[in-house]
């Protein structure tokens, strides 16, 4: 017994934010909206392209959502930073329930009898329009909250276990959303997802009010400025969500992983839930060995190498026509991956001051949203002119001249490290 209760306070002895409740309960609602939205965003891909047959058409439904992120996201950054941050989240996550309702009634048989093919399509990408927009709300409120919940030297450790909450989610979601299309049907597991976010209510009203550090108000103009020009100002910060967003823009496969499923690999719809978690399980696996390893030694050349890894692994995967190999490449490609996200997030928490968390995860929002939706879009026009596998193949071989150039034109990025950082903030 004694041993057991030594190795449970060494757990928590190396890994001091599980600690805190506060962040219990915010991994809880992270886990959860991401796992509800990507079991969500899972159906739709598979619901349009089985109705619609068109590849272009998986582009669309990225690009629906990709619109509103970006274009809000500034604007919500300002006014994050003047609002309080749970209150924002509740809000957000009222707004992702009332669409939930929408579309699990748009998938019922009874609505499909009475609207055509062409009105649910549409009627889809509005509902995913108007979740880009609470998107560009939501992301930069739990940045935000995040800061207020953990002390600032904790902040590599909970960055590990808040990327591992988004991963579970990711990877969970997608399988659960396989079985339950094969299972259950479309609309069933739209109700699912309605379900789930509305329990996520427990978790996020158990967090205290936060008080609101920038009260002085500002032209929203100004605002908008001082947080991009904060973003292009630091050479690392640009350089990293620079990277982040061209090689997902580039490399991003899971936009067409329908049209592998139906007509390169031939697998069931399990097997496409399998495989649209496989690069989620593989980041779970290497995030679960970073929260007890973390990167402390040459983050910045970790980071090039693997986002190279990340680039091949999507090269191979493109060519490949074995549902096994297929698997594996999309696992490592989530490994390498997670490593990048890990360094990403830390060196936004560390850089970023208190009172532009805000605006500077608008931005972050902006480089995130245009890598994973307008690369979906990408691959959805690439594939439609080029062909499935060439699309793929040409953006992991564009993925790797990135590599190369951002590694040679950001030498703070490539020679960070965050020893280097702590030192500095102490002086």
């Amino acid at each position: 017994m004694n041993q057991e209760n030594t190795k449970v306070s060494g757990f928590f002895y190396k890994n001091p934010s599980l600690r805190i409740k506060e962040f219990q309960a915010y991994l809880t609602t992270r886990l959860g909206l991401i796992f509800a939205l990507n079991m969500q965003s899972t159906i739709l891909y598979y619901w349009v392209y089985h109705i619609t047959n068109d590849k272009l058409s998986l582009g669309f439904v990225g690009l629906a959502e990709v619109i509103p992120a970006i274009g809000c996201s500034l604007f919500a950054g300002h006014f994050v930073d003047q609002s309080e941050k749970r209150k924002l989240v509740v809000t957000c996550l009222a707004g992702y329930v009332i669409i939930a309702v929408c579309l699990a009634i748009l998938a019922l048989p009874m609505t499909h009898q009475s609207l055509s093919v062409t009105t649910i399509v549409c009627f889809i990408y509005f509902f995913v329009f108007l979740g880009g927009i609470l998107r560009s709300f939501f992301s930069p409120s739990m940045f935000s909250l995040f800061g207020m919940v953990v002390p600032r030297e904790h902040y590599a450790n909970a960055t590990s276990w808040s990327s591992m909450s988004w991963q579970m989610g990711a990877v969970l979601g997608p399988l659960v959303a396989g079985f339950g299309i094969a299972w259950f049907g479309i609309s069933t597991g739209l109700f699912i997802v309605l379900g789930i976010q509305l329990l996520l209510f427990f978790p996020i009203l158990s967090i205290t009010v936060k008080p609101i550090l920038k009260k002085e108000k500002e032209p929203i103009l100004q605002s908008v400025h001082d947080g991009l020009q904060f973003v292009f100002k630091t050479p690392i910060l640009l350089a990293a969500l620079s990277l982040d967003m061209f090689s997902v823009l580039f490399g991003g496969a899971v936009a067409l992983l329908p049209v592998y499923q139906k007509e390169i690999l031939h697998v069931n719809e399990m097997g496409f839930g399998i495989l649209r978690a496989a690069p989620g399980i593989g980041a779970l696996l290497t995030l679960g060995l970073l929260a007890f390893l973390p990167l402390k030694t040459y983050p910045g050349r970790k980071l090039f190498v693997c986002v190279t890894g990340f680039a091949l692994s999507i090269i191979i995967f493109g060519i490949s026509k074995n549902f096994y190999l297929s698997f594996f490449m999309l696992l490592l490609s989530g490994m390498f991956d997670a490593v990048s996200v890990v360094i990403r997030s830390t060196i936004l928490q560390l850089v970023t001051p208190d009172a532009m968390r805000g605006r500077v995860s608008a931005v972050n929002t902006m480089f995130v949203s245009s890598s994973n939706e307008l690369g979906d879009f990408e691959s959805g026009v690439m594939a439609n002119w080029l062909g499935t596998v060439r699309a793929v193949v040409v953006g992991g071989c564009l993925t790797l001249g990135v590599v190369v150039f951002t590694f040679f034109k950001a030498p703070q990025l490539r020679d960070f490290s965050f020893e280097d950082k702590k030192k500095n903030e102490e002086e």
